[in-house]
Formats: C-alpha cells, structure tokens, sequence
C-alpha cells in the first residue's frame, strides 16, 4: 500500500500565502460563498505520529470487505472477469496516466497511436469500419448512437428493445427527453425480444442489445432486415466478450455497435470507471461522436498520429456539433487495448467459451434444484435467469453470509420477474464455485 507523504510544514504554507498576499487560506478561498464551505469542525481522533497514523489507518482499512474473499455471481452490466497484471503494469507509466486527454493532442503521439490500437481492434471486434477513441460508458453510447441515428434518418421515433439493460434505456430516455424524439419500447417473448408492428417508417434506430440483459443471443440478422425493410438503422449494444465467439454484429447487419468496454481488462470495482465503445458504417463515420484518432504522415513521410474530423465537438460551436462529449476515457481505452492485445483473438474466444460452458453448467445444476426453475428457453452466454420459491433478496442475504454474492434481483426492473435471479458465470468461477453455490442454494431452498 502506498501513502502520500505531505512535506509542506506550516511555516511553508504561511511563505506562500504571504508570497501570493493572502493573509490565510480562508481570504484565499474568499471567493467561495460560505455556505458552500465545509466550516463544520471534523470530528478527528488527537494527532498522532506517522507510525500510529498508518497503524490506526490499516485497522479502518481492515474493516472494509475485500472483493476477493468473495464468490461472485452478480453480473448486469459489470462483470468479474480476470484481468492480467500486464495491465496495472503499462497503465501506471507516467507517460500514460499523466496525459490521458489529450489538449495537445500531437504532441502525445504514444497516446495517440495506443488509441488508435484500440480504435483498430474494436472495429474488428465489432465486425464494422471504423471507431472512436472511446465514450464515457456503455449507457452514454447507446444513447449517443440514438441521437446519431435520428440526425441521420431525420427521423423522431426509436424503439429499444424491453431486454436492453434497464440503466441505459433510462439514459436513452434522458437525452431523448430533451431533444423532443419518441421511444418506444418493444416487448420479448421467452427472453428475447419481439417485434410486431413497433418499427415503422417514422423510425430512425432499432436498438437491441445481444447477448441481452437477460444474458439471451438475440437474432440480430432477423431484427437489422426489420430495421432495414422501413428504413430505419440498427443498433446493437453488444458484450465484447462475447464477441470472441458470437459473429460480429457489423457482419450480420448492425448499423453501429455500441458497448461497454470494463469486461476487457478493468476491475468491477463498484461499478465503475467503465470505456464505451463505439463503432460504426464508414458512411455514419463524419456524424460519430468522440474523438476519432486517424493515422498520417509528415512533411518528412514519417507515420504520425492525428485527431481528425474534429468538427465533432468542441472546436466548433455548441449548436453545430455532432456531440459535445469532449472527452473520452482514454486511460480505460489503453486497459482495454492492452487486454485484447494480451489475450489475442484466440484468447479472447477461450474467455468465451469457458464463460458460456461453466454458465451453462451452473444453469443446469441450480435448475435441478426443488423449486428452482430456468425461465427462459433461449440460448444464453455467461447469464441466465432462474426462478426462484423464495424471494431473491432473501435469498442473496443468506448467500453473502456464505461469502456468496448471488445474482441481480429481476424483479426491480421487471415487476413480471418477481423472484427471479439474473445469475452471471464467468471464466473466474470454477466448478467447485458452483458446485458450492447449488449446494448453498439447495440447503437454503
């Protein structure tokens, strides 16, 4: 563990209050409105010498729960894949977590050539033509890519899929709110997602998410020629995990493919940070939002590293820009990129296949217990939704005393899934995991 060591004493700090012609630091801050100080006393143990400080630290420390002491079976959205040590490593040169956003960006062409890298890698992954330089997370993209899709059809009506992640529809919703276009949601039928007249010729995106917040495959060729036959784009919010074994979307007919990226290399760690990809058609690429790293040459022939069609953001006026998301999370990128470049295209498709055979195992072991049953009847990758006699909050409480996080409570975003457990398995959880788990969920049951 490191600590930050603090050399200024108080003579220092009065030399450089006295230096700028401040009398204390509260007439340095004088512009600040009181009630937005923090003036209220805090309420601190004595002062101590730095060797009980760090020992009084370390006890407090102690008290938080360590992730890695438990089983984990809670996916929907974040997940606990193993990320490699290599990443930690490269992340932590001065050079990179130093200089993630690039204000000068030519100047940075280490950082632009790692993102470009990245760019390139997602474009394949994605099975599309060319990609940004990342988005803030997988909830921003999507909807970002909505409000792409509707400046490009001129059209004011989206419709998104009822099994798209619950979160992202909510932002969808957001930014749609305020640019005054319609969405509409279309219904699934045994967890994957049902179209009957919801797309129509006022509609300028179908938005689907595969595998779906169900953890279901969705048909995604059936859905891109409903989209297309009225003229509408699609939209795929995908798990780039997956996407080591599935088809790529762009190959079978997605007009952008959107994600986030944290399953590649970064820790769940409470929910964030995260990396939204994006990815789209060449023809979609000039209405893009985000940064766009685009390789060159100088005067000299030598390759160099650009940001290009910067109209985008904010080198243009607000109203005239494609997005005003002006930054991006490049330093999640990089994590992304030196994942994928540490596992390979073979590595990658093992991750996924281990995650789809042990979810697989899992789904059939907790579905032979008494009571439980396995809802839905489509193919599935890493999660799937089961059934449950009892409640799920009960359940997952009695699971955490076992050291056990158990899966997402359904029925707080579908109120028809009561009692139902999202249960997410990746390639981290080993059969005496779930073994232990249908042991514990037996015994409870």
């Amino acid at each position: 563990m490191g600590w930050s060591y603090l050399p200024h004493t108080g003579e220092d700090r009065q030399a450089m209050l006295d230096t700028i012609g401040a009398a204390n630091v509260r007439e340095l801050f004088s512009d600040v409105p009181d009630n937005l100080l923090f003036n209220r006393p805090l309420d601190l143990p004595e002062k101590m010498d730095e060797a009980a400080l760090l020992k009084h630290l370390g006890e407090l420390a102690a008290k938080n729960a360590n992730f890695r002491e438990y089983v984990c079976f809670l996916g929907a959205g974040a997940y606990d894949h193993y990320v490699p040590v290599v990443i930690d490593s490269i992340l932590s040169r001065s050079e990179f977590y130093t200089a993630y956003t690039q204000y000068q960006p030519e100047v940075s062409q280490g950082y632009l050539q790692a993102l470009w890298e990245y760019q390139s890698m997602i474009a394949s992954l994605t099975g599309m033509q060319v990609a940004n330089a990342s988005m803030y997370d997988g909830g921003t993209a999507m909807a970002e890519a909505a409000m792409m899709a509707a400046a490009q059809t001129k059209r004011a009506n989206l419709v998104v899929a009822k099994a798209v992640h619950p979160h992202y529809r909510t932002i969808l919703g957001t930014y749609a709110r305020d640019l005054d276009l319609s969405v509409i949601e279309a219904g699934y039928t045994d967890g994957a997602t049902s179209l009957v007249d919801e797309v129509n010729e006022n509609t300028a995106a179908l938005i689907i998410q595969s595998p779906n917040f169900f953890g279901c495959v969705e048909d995604v060729k059936k859905l891109a020629e409903a989209a297309h036959a009225k003229g509408a784009l699609l939209i795929v919010v995908a798990d780039p995990v997956a996407l080591g074994l599935l088809a790529a979307p762009g190959v079978l007919g997605a007009d952008i493919v959107v994600g986030e990226g944290q399953p590649l290399g970064i820790a769940a760690s409470f929910g964030g940070p995260g990396v939204g990809f994006f990815a789209s058609t060449e023809k979609l690429m000039r209405k893009m939002p985000g940064r766009i790293v685009g390789q060159t040459t100088d005067i000299e022939g030598k390759r160099g590293f650009v940001l290009t069609l910067q109209a985008r953001e904010q080198h243009i006026r607000r109203e005239k820009a494609n997005s005003n998301i002006c930054s991006n999370q490049a330093l999640c990128a990089l994590a992304a990129a030196v994942y994928m470049s540490a596992v390979g295209k073979a590595g990658l498709g093992t991750i996924a296949a281990l995650s789809l055979q042990k979810a697989h195992y899992a789904a059939e072991k907790l579905a032979a217990l008494p009571g439980c049953e396995l809802l839905f009847k489509a193919p599935f990758f890493k999660e799937f939704v089961i059934k449950l006699p009892k409640t799920v909050t009960e359940v997952n409480k009695q699971l955490l005393k076992d050291r056990i996080i158990g899966g997402l409570d359904l029925g707080g975003y579908y109120p028809e899934l009561s009692d139902c457990m999202l249960v997410c398995v990746t390639e981290n959880r080993s059969k005496e995991d779930i073994d232990d788990l249908a042991g514990r969920l037996g015994a409870l049951l």
